[in-house]
């Protein structure tokens, strides 16, 4: 049987799985402090980022949070083959403490769906094992670009029977049952969406073009929106569950107002710890019409 890039990535996992948190943790703040070193597409993104995001800093300011955020993106690199291969009793007992639970016990006790908005902040993959161990849930995903690693994926993260569901019309609508049916409902809310079902809002004060998906979801069940994110905690000795609401006005039939309650949601938990966001991501790079595009400006 031939080796394929699939296979290949698998039995790195697997491999990297061996390690306890400590030392996977170890083993990516290693990688991102290389990255911070050398000229790389990660760097020059972050860099760009958190100049728009941070202009009051100083260059030296921006320089150290350029390599922490490199270094926690490394981390949680090495994290996820702990929380995809890790028996999932001993995935939770890295969840040292949760904060906002009383929101949760809220959310739940209203008999309506619950929308668990969790942007690339902390451990994104940490949050949907939690809540699947907790509730009957859905999540959308996007399809790996890889051929032959996508039912491994699935797989992994649907271990406490999560379904995952393609954002198409009828993974759309799966989600829209599940949150009629008092049931959870996932979503990454932070990626930048395609030209269709969009409105641009600001987020750190810059104009960016943002997902209508939450507020449309939101209108069609009548469910309740909730933020969440993991926080890593220092000397690999776990992560803390954060449960945040959501900036008023997020399922206002106005996408300019439910998509601006959105992008500062976000922003309020990236605040909270803004070396743990995953600043490498190009989130400005769709702009209003006119704006330039920072990452090409960059480039020239």
């Amino acid at each position: 049987m031939a080796i394929t890039r699939a296979r290949l990535l698998i039995g790195l996992i697997r491999l990297v799985s061996k390690l306890s948190l400590p030392a996977a943790q170890r083993l990516g703040s290693a990688m991102g402090t290389l990255a911070s070193w050398l000229p790389n597409r990660s760097r020059r993104v972050t860099e760009v980022n958190l100049r728009l995001c941070f202009p009051e800093l100083s260059a030296e300011q921006r320089r150290r949070m350029v390599r922490d955020s490199l270094r926690h993106t490394g981390m949680v690199g090495m994290e996820i083959p702990l929380i995809w291969e890790w028996p999932v009793p001993r995935c939770l007992a890295l969840v040292r403490e949760v904060e906002g639970e009383e929101l949760l016990a809220e959310a739940r006790a209203s008999g309506k769906g619950l929308l668990l908005l969790a942007p690339h902040l902390g451990n994104w993959e940490m949050c949907g094992l939690y809540f699947s161990s907790r509730y009957r849930m859905a999540a959308l995903y996007s399809p790996p670009s890889l051929p032959g690693f996508e039912a491994y994926m699935t797989a992994q993260r649907g271990r406490q029977g999560t379904e995952y569901v393609p954002g198409d019309r009828r993974g759309l609508g799966r989600l829209i049952g599940m949150l009629r049916e008092g049931e959870v409902a996932g979503i990454l809310p932070d990626q930048s969406p395609r030209a269709a079902g969009v409105a641009y809002a600001p987020f750190f004060g810059i104009e960016i073009r943002t997902m209508t998906l939450v507020s449309k979801l939101l209108q069609k069940s009548g469910a309740i929106p909730l933020m969440t994110w993991c926080q890593r905690l220092p000397d690999g000795s776990g992560f803390r569950l954060v449960v945040r609401r959501c900036t008023e006005g997020i399922a206002d039939p106005d996408p300019v107002v439910a998509t601006t309650a959105l992008n500062r949601s976000v922003e309020a938990c990236v605040r909270e710890a803004p070396e743990q966001y995953q600043w490498e991501y190009k989130r400005f790079r769709h702009r209003p019409p006119g704006e330039p595009n920072p990452y090409r400006q960059q480039a020239e």
